[in-house]
């Protein structure tokens, strides 16, 4: 239904509880707050039509509802509307994310790919949640079956990083490939790594802790990240310049990949900090 002037249904034919909230149960609302001497709610509300009727031709994940602030001030007031236009998502009855002004069509559509519900979006949600109980194995498909769904776009690149960071230990190449272009630190860990799995101890300079450090790298190829954190700190305690900083950046690497919350992270975290001093 649209509560609109370019539109057939009136203020007063709009049942809010109904088609809004209960609606919202079964497709996200876009509800739009506008007013009739509201200059740039004539701007923005006709690019909201647009892609409204746009999404009713093709996918239909969502329905737009038009709200005249001055006729209906309770729903202003109920939602704290205190400059219009002001654009609401409601999804299972609730707002789940909402601006306020004019924002340019492109930036609306992005503005809609960040918030509105998916099949990807559910199922990253569900890896995460995997995740942070430690259930890596079962989150791993959930990350794929993301990546397959929505190859492109934030949920993708958070699935990317979660994924690269699950396979960074097996397969190096794959996760430099998935975080090849994230510019988060974690994914800077990640690839870090990378270059680590792949160095040769055996072509390593010089330097009495030459063994220390080639110790390290076989513990981390071998996925014996506790080993590989005690001799890269051992490196940075006696010669932090070896390979360009190689250990600390090793172990600021693995930190970022791991997590603070890993068990090995947590305990070599504090000889770490305090060997940098």
């Amino acid at each position: 239904m649209l509560d609109t002037p370019f539109g057939s249904s009136t203020t007063a034919t709009l049942d809010f509880e109904n088609d809004v909230i209960e609606a919202s149960r079964a497709r996200p609302v876009l509800v739009d707050f506008w007013a009739a001497w509201c200059g740039p709610c004539r701007v923005l509300g006709p690019i909201l039509e647009r892609l409204a009727e746009e999404e009713r031709a093709h996918a239909n994940r969502w329905t737009l509802v038009k709200v005249d602030a001055d006729a209906r001030p309770e729903l202003a007031a109920r939602y704290g509307v205190r400059g219009i236009p002001a654009v609401k998502l409601f999804v299972d009855g609730e707002v789940a994310a909402e601006f306020t002004g004019v924002l340019p069509e492109p930036a609306v559509r992005q503005w809609l790919g960040r918030h509105l519900p998916s099949a990807a979006k559910k199922a990253l949600a569900r890896a995460e949640a995997l995740l942070a109980e430690g259930d890596r194995d079962a989150a791993r498909p959930l990350l794929e079956s993301v990546l397959a769904e929505e190859p492109a776009g934030p949920t993708a690149d958070a699935a990317r990083l979660h994924l690269a960071r699950l396979v960074v230990f097996e397969d190096p190449e794959r996760a430099a490939d998935l975080t090849a272009d994230l510019a988060r630190p974690e994914a800077e860990g990640v690839r870090t790594l990378a270059v680590l799995l792949r160095r040769d101890p055996d072509d390593l300079p010089e330097a009495p802790v030459r063994d220390a450090y080639a110790g390290a790298l076989r513990a981390l190829r071998a996925g014996d990240v506790d080993a590989a954190l005690d001799r890269f700190i051992h490196v940075v305690q006696r010669d932090r310049g070896y390979e360009d900083d190689g250990a600390r950046k090793a172990c600021v690497a693995l930190f970022q990949t791991l997590g603070e919350a890993d068990p090995v992270v947590r305990k070599h975290r504090p000889v770490f900090n305090t060997s940098l001093y």
